[in-house]
């Protein structure tokens, strides 16, 4: 039997009447399932059950709520479903005016652009249903529980609206129940953003076509940058807090529109696990939060999660099926992939290709190699079946301070991210405890890296190969041999060198040194960094001992530190100027408040000189110096200040081509559209201009303005601690949900507008008197 008990008005969830529309029996489902969901304001959801099954029940019941054509739709894609539904010529859903879209366009900066086929084949090539569920099988109990309720919970909500979905997926025959197998998918995709996504084309490139045999192996080089997401984290310790606790300031760089998108929940099973803060869209747990001793975020590390190989063809298997190692033949394995695309006419037309994959990893394509005669390469890659990401989560959920949280992230189950930190006894903690290979610095010889820019390592010997620590995983570093610090005043990071994590303390690594793929040391920071350590340092010195609406402060400070660095010297430069545009530009530069707020004008001017000015070589007069990384380099070089007035004097021109003034206020012209209500953002880049508060815009410089926010400042958490537990105050910029007829889909950005977090209720007791309580139950008996 259903129930469901509803205690306040029906639209809390998706029906109160629990009756059945028709739909077929939910693949995925488990009885006794029961959670108590509470909505609070701006739709924060609060999920409480006695287990942690009725947690993931409970969560994806809610998330189906505010999300679920987003959910529906990106499922197709973790399935290879993409062509069968839409067509393998078309690109994934993007969206339109504010709604939701499952378009995978920030990785690498270098775009995730696959057609629907592309796409296909390659999650069905890369991952392996059965190898995610044997691993599982050997994690918790609690994740297996997490990962059915959560299946269970989407395909409890399916049927009971399965005639009135939002109208972006209302009747489509893509929207159908899921199982445990798509959640582990769909967990198991997040893993692959900094490795696998990285090189997807490349991936199918390679494979062999049933219709033109072997591929011709011509895809781009691919990049191995490790650009894109990223972050700020502060964590304050005993000795630098007015109340000598921890303070944690979260300031995620995330998408604003796929799956990726934060979602606010609170989740709870009494006694055993009590956690608030945002999950992503198929992850059924909090992954950047807090409990009643700790908070934590994340920010996207600058190591390397992945290595690729070459490997020597034996010569004497015509088949090119076979490689050498260490001069023992080795069988290559192949796995045929099948994609069904539909058609013009309705039918669906069948496609298979043929991928090659070795103990090593996948074969991959890539043009301009120096790999030599009948080689293959190949990418090593340990997070493509990493399935310790839940119970890493769990486990860091129910940690009592930050050791324990240290400790119980030696499961090395964090693909991408590093973790800082704040607990109540004062301590600050940072770590890259992420999956990276097992390189250590001796391999990084010319004899086993043959090609640096894509870190080539010699796959034919297995002194070559990655090596293995005790207690971690396999192939991939333990947590006594990743970078770490914890401290009393202060640690930070803002997805630069772990090196910097403290302006005082620079952390270079035991004996010889981390592992180069840990990224390198000693080398100029970008310039969002320098400015938040900057900034720290500076109010720390001011105040001697901060609070949290210090931080607060230093977050929405939208100090533009590129400015601070050359506009004295570009002032300088066009006294006397008798060339009209230029001084008008000057002038417009010279009355700017070099910040980028709603009201800030000569904002947009600074910004578009600024993306091109800072490319000029050879632009500071004061160069980088590895024992001052957060003051140097600085000024303008003599010979850098003509071009760079002339990049000034141009940039003038061509917003005046736009019709826009040279002192326009950012608010004008940087907006998000949501259903043709244009709401104003402040913040500037990030990394080029030296904004903490980064925003990409989804579009360039019209005469509309930017429009659209692409990712950027998205979850906003600042947690400190009292006597009773965590003060939390934070803001989802973009909202909770993705469909236009909910009230909480565009409702938060007003409150990104005026700079103004709210209290974020963790007790009953705050919950229950929160201005937007609801409370229903939802089971399955």
């Amino acid at each position: 039997m259903i129930a469901i008990l509803c205690f306040l008005p029906c639209w809390l969830l998706a029906a109160c009447d629990g009756n059945s529309h028709g739909a077929p029996p939910a693949p995925a489902g488990r009885a006794g399932l029961t959670a108590e969901v509470t909505r609070t304001s701006h739709g924060i959801v609060h999920i409480r059950a006695s287990d942690f099954a009725g947690l993931g029940f409970g969560l994806a019941y809610a998330y189906a709520q505010d999300n679920v054509c987003m959910l529906a739709d990106s499922i197709l894609t973790v399935r290879g479903e993409r062509s069968r539904y839409f067509g393998g010529e078309a690109k994934p859903t993007a969206g339109v005016d504010g709604e939701y879209s499952v378009v995978i366009d920030y990785l690498n900066l270098h775009n995730f652009d696959l057609r629907n086929e592309e796409s296909d084949f390659f999650f069905k090539a890369y991952l392996d249903p059965e190898r995610l569920r044997g691993g599982y099988q050997e994690g918790s109990a609690e994740a297996t529980a997490l990962l059915s309720g959560y299946a269970a919970g989407y395909n409890r909500y399916l049927r009971e609206k399965a005639g009135d979905l939002p109208a972006a997926c209302r009747g489509a025959a893509w929207v159908k129940p899921i199982t445990v197998d798509d959640v582990r998918l769909m967990i198991a995709e997040k893993a692959l953003h900094a490795s696998g996504q990285l090189f997807a084309r490349e991936i199918v490139a390679a494979a062999r076509d049933e219709q033109q045999g072997p591929a011709s192996g011509d895809a781009p080089f691919p990049a191995r940058n490790n650009e894109g997401l990223g972050s700020n984290a502060i964590a304050l310790g005993g000795d630098a807090s007015i109340d000598g606790r921890g303070i944690l300031l979260a300031n995620p760089h995330y998408p604003w529109f796929n799956t990726d998108r934060f979602y606010q929940v609170h989740l709870t099973v009494p006694g055993v696990y009590d956690a608030m803060g945002v999950s992503l869209g198929g992850i059924p747990i909090v992954v950047i939060g807090f409990n009643k001793d700790v908070a934590w975020t994340h920010t996207v590390t600058k190591a390397a999660h992945f290595t690729t190989f070459r490997l020597q063809l034996d010569n004497s298997d015509p088949s090119g099926s076979t490689y050498l190692l260490d001069g023992v033949p080795t069988k290559i394995s192949t796995r045929v992939v099948t994609v069904q695309s539909l058609q013009a006419d309705g039918t669906l037309r069948t496609k298979r290709k043929t991928f090659r994959d070795t103990a090593l990893g996948i074969e991959m394509a890539a043009a301009g190699l120096p790999l030599g005669e009948n080689a293959m390469l190949v990418l090593g890659d340990p997070n493509r079946h990493n399935t310790r990401l839940i119970e890493q989560w769990i486990a860091m959920g129910k940690a009592d301070g930050a050791p324990a949280l240290q400790t119980a992230m030696g499961r090395m189950g964090l693909p991408w991210v590093n973790t800082i930190a704040a607990d109540r006894h004062g301590n600050a903690l940072f770590v890259d405890y992420s999956v990276v290979p097992h390189v250590v610095p001796e391999k990084f010889a010319p004899d086993c890296l043959l090609f640096a820019p894509l870190l080539v390592f010699d796959g034919s010997r297995k002194t070559c190969h990655w090596g293995q620590d005790t207690n971690a995983p396999p192939g991939i570093f333990a947590g006594s041999s990743a970078p770490a610090l914890i401290r009393r005043d202060y640690v930070a990071n803002s997805n630069d060198g772990y090196w910097l994590t403290n302006s005082r303390q620079l952390l270079t690594g035991p004996g010889s040194g981390f592992s180069p793929l840990y990224g390198p040391v000693g080398v100029p920071q970008h310039l969002r960094t320098r400015l938040g350590f900057l900034q720290l340092d500076e109010r720390l010195a001011e105040r001697g001992r901060l609070g949290i609406d210090d931080l607060e402060a230093l977050l929405f400070s939208n100090r533009v530190h590129a400015a601070e660095l050359v506009v004295p010297d570009l002032l300088a430069g066009c006294r006397g100027t008798m060339d009209q545009h230029l001084a008008a530009a000057c002038a417009a530069i010279a009355g700017w408040d070099r910040r980028v707020n709603l009201d800030s004008k000569g904002a947009v001017l600074f910004r578009e000189f600024w993306l091109e000015a800072a490319d000029i070589p050879d632009k500071w007069a004061v160069p980088f110096d590895a024992a001052d990384p957060v003051h140097t380099p600085r000024g303008v070089a003599p010979a850098a200040l003509a071009p760079m007035l002339a990049a000034l004097r141009e940039t003038a021109l061509r917003l005046s081509a736009l019709g826009m003034p040279l002192d326009a206020a950012l608010g004008e012209h940087q907006v998000e559209v949501r259903q043709n209500v244009r709401y104003p953002v402040h913040g500037g880049i990030g990394d080029i201009d030296a904004v903490y508060n980064a925003l990409h815009m989804k579009s360039p410089l019209t005469e509309q303005g930017y429009r659209d926010v692409a990712w950027g400042t998205s979850y906003l958490q600042l947690v400190g601690f009292d006597n009773n537990g965590p003060v939390a105050r934070g803001l989802l910029a973009y909202g909770q949900s993705t469909d236009p007829a909910s009230p909480y889909y565009a409702d938060q950005l007003p409150l990104y507008a005026e700079k103004r977090l709210v209290p974020l209720p963790f007790t009953r007791e705050q919950i229950e008197e929160d201005g937007g309580y609801q409370r229903a139950t939802v089971s399955e008996k």
